[in-house]
């Protein structure tokens, strides 16, 4: 059974000894280069409205709590997670699905992150009229961002670049004693996905699961990389299995689709399945490893860890003690 209750108080403890540490203070304005142009904040924000689909573990991990956020998967409605509630000093706005300036605006923001938001020139000219918007850099998909530099980004804009700078550094050698403890998983293959209406949706290596898992030192198919186009996932019909034969497969659809995940047609023929190398995410933590942020990463860790051990043994008779199915 995931114990996030427990990690969650250890780590929420451990942020607020984060945010205890004093940094200098960081000089103003700031100028942020995106793909809709120059943006620049001469002073640091007070009120802060975030448009992302998640993020709000980024900013409450470098003490900003935000006014406005979005919901980033209705499914799954932990916007604001269980290991970040703590950290709010105010209740935010919260809404789903689209954009509306009106709401933005009435939250009387004076920034506004949207790094992760699927904004297109329209918005941003809509959402600049409220307050300086800070958007994806030029060349990057809407949701390809790497989880760092989304979390230094918005900690620029919001004079905290050297604390966020802090955790990150300490997240990546994190990330180093996990591939160096684990040398058995470098060059493994990792598939992480979903079954959406009858279909298998991979995430490729353009989305931040799959660079998650990177991270630990797992690749991605060559046969899923040799069909990924401009979206960061690729849906498969059931009679096509190439692609998504790994060592490990994460199943990132929860409990509303566990049982579409069990009974996918192709999966009894998936080598993966034979030699034990499944993973079903709770749901918890599938918002936590969708979101990819200062506050979630280590929560992901320390619950994906045991189950890759596990899973990435090759032995079906390994138990992955812990995933939905336990």
């Amino acid at each position: 059974m995931s114990n996030i209750p427990t990690r969650a108080l250890l780590f929420a403890s451990a942020a607020c000894l984060l945010l205890a540490v004093p940094t200098l203070a960081q000089e103003f304005p700031v100028t942020i280069e995106h793909k809709f142009g120059t943006t620049v904040i001469e002073a640091k924000p007070e009120r802060v409205a975030s448009v992302d689909h998640g993020g709000i573990g980024n900013l409450l991990a470098i003490g900003v709590s935000p006014y406005l956020v979005r919901e980033w998967r209705d499914n799954f409605p932990f916007t604001t997670p269980p290991y970040g509630r703590s950290l709010l000093t105010t209740e935010p706005v919260v809404f789903d699905g689209d954009i509306d300036p009106e709401l933005v605006a009435s939250t009387h923001p004076d920034v506004i992150i949207a790094l992760a938001s699927g904004i297109d020139e329209d918005m941003y000219a809509k959402l600049s009229l409220i307050a300086p918007v800070v958007a994806i850099p030029d060349g990057i998909g809407d949701y390809e961002l790497s989880w760092d530099q989304r979390a230094l980004i918005a900690a620029r804009a919001l004079g905290e670049e050297a604390e966020a700078q802090r955790q990150i550094d300490a997240i990546h050698a994190r990330f180093a004693e996990i591939r160096d403890s684990h040398p058995e998983w470098q060059g493994k293959t990792a598939v992480v996905g979903r079954v959406v209406e009858g279909e298998f949706s991979a995430y490729n290596h353009q989305d931040i699961r799959a660079k998650f898992m990177a991270e630990l030192g797992f690749v991605t198919p060559r046969a899923l990389d040799a069909i990924t186009g401009d979206s960061f996932y690729n849906r498969l019909s059931a009679e096509i299995i190439e692609p998504i034969t790994a060592d490990v497969l994460v199943w990132y659809g929860g409990s509303q689709e566990l049982q579409m995940s069990l009974d996918y047609p192709a999966r009894p023929f998936l080598p993966t399945t034979e030699n034990g190398g499944e993973i079903f995410l709770t749901d918890e933590h599938i918002a936590a490893f969708a979101r990819q942020e200062l506050l979630s990463i280590p929560v992901t860790v320390d619950y994906l860890v045991p189950l890759l051990e596990a899973a990435a043994d090759a032995d079906a008779a390994t138990a992955v003690d812990g995933d939905l199915q336990q």
